[in-house]
């Protein structure tokens, strides 16, 4: 047990109203793999597979002209339906079966902090699980939609095309997301930071709504905020937060 993990878990002990704040790292433990790693959906490994960048392939206007081959990528890179929660998802829903965190604000799209049992949840760039037709608005979930899978693009029983209900490059954020996420950071005694590189923006301009003393990043690489940060912690998030949690009791 390192020093580190244990001032986190003093830090959590003293606290009572948390917020975390996660990317794409949290999830990798659940064999989804993140953006900017060099496996990750970015890197050259999987950038050579198809004739668009990532950014390109992920946005609205490539959706509206490039339906089918938009749903041929999603489909293959960012749904992941059985991925199960790792021990960083499911410390965190102990975390706020405790009392303790006020909210989980994530960028992720996989649903796994729900599955979890997180109840309080901000995902900035929407879900897999939620998708709605274009045309009559009607929604559908993950089931539905996989069931459309090898379909091309999936379609509502008016006809219309269902779009996933993320946030696609050229679209903004939602502003009732965002404002929930804003006031759980600002009420927030103690923010943890984990799995994200803090390079996306707007959602990791969020943090300079944190007004508390205590910022804790957990993260393998650095990230612009390491300075202003009372502690920084280089490993897996997942064990991380599993081995703080057990020194609560």
């Amino acid at each position: 047990m390192t020093e580190e993990i244990k001032r986190l878990s003093q830090l959590i002990k003293q606290s009572q109203r948390i917020v975390f704040f996660g990317g794409a790292g949290v999830s990798t433990e659940s064999q989804i793999p993140d953006f900017r790693s060099d496996d990750g959906l970015y890197g050259d490994k999987q950038a050579k597979r198809y004739p668009y960048p990532p950014e390109t392939m992920l946005s609205h206007s490539f959706f509206e002209q490039h339906t089918k081959e938009f749903f041929e990528y999603y489909f293959d890179k960012m749904v992941y339906p059985d991925a199960k929660p790792n021990p960083a998802h499911i410390a965190l829903a102990k975390l706020e079966q405790m009392g303790k965190l006020s909210a989980v604000i994530t960028q992720n799209i996989d649903g796994l902090h729900q599955m979890a049992g997180s109840r309080r949840v901000c995902e900035l760039h929407g879900s897999v699980h939620r998708n709605f037709c274009i045309n009559c608005g009607k929604k559908y979930n993950l089931s539905q939609m996989l069931e459309q899978k090898d379909a091309g693009v999936p379609r509502c029983s008016c006809g219309g095309i269902i779009k996933p209900d993320v946030v696609l490059y050229e679209e903004p954020l939602d502003n009732d997301v965002m404002a929930g996420a804003i006031s759980y950071i600002m009420a927030a005694d103690l923010m943890i930071v984990g799995g994200t590189s803090l390079a996306v923006y707007p959602a990791a301009g969020l943090l300079q709504y944190y007004q508390g003393k205590e910022l804790v990043l957990i993260n393998k690489t650095q990230t612009p905020y390491d300075r202003r940060a009372s502690l920084v912690i280089r490993d897996n998030i997942g064990q991380v937060m599993e081995q703080a949690l057990s020194l609560l009791d």
